[in-house]
């Protein structure tokens, strides 16, 4: 069974409640379209803000609780918010974690 999570902009939770990231989780599309019905999410979090400050300690705890993936939510990677600043330092920082990243999630 895989497990993943998604993190998203800590700016962007203020005026999104993730229902876009958990529509194309639960049917399956856009960037989860090739998980199986027995693809857990386990975690839905935020960066802690610009410069990402607890993304490895999440993501540490997230590697104890079974986690395999972490998706890098589309408001992280879209135009249509301003750029992420430290998407590199966060992909990072999931990887040094012992995660694998995925980019996106329903764009």
């Amino acid at each position: 069974m895989t497990k993943i999570a998604v993190i998203r902009c800590e700016t962007v939770s203020e005026v999104c409640p993730g229902t876009g990231c958990f529509k194309a989780f639960n049917n399956r599309t856009v960037q989860f379209k090739d998980y199986g019905q027995q693809t857990e999410m386990i975690g839905f979090f935020t960066c802690g803000g610009c410069s990402g400050r607890r993304v490895y300690r999440l993501a540490k705890k997230l590697k104890t609780n079974g986690a395999d993936k972490v998706h890098i939510s589309s408001c992280m990677l879209t135009k249509k918010y301003p750029s992420c600043p430290n998407i590199d330092s966060i992909k990072i920082s999931i990887e040094a974690a012992g995660l694998d990243v995925v980019e996106g999630t329903h764009h």
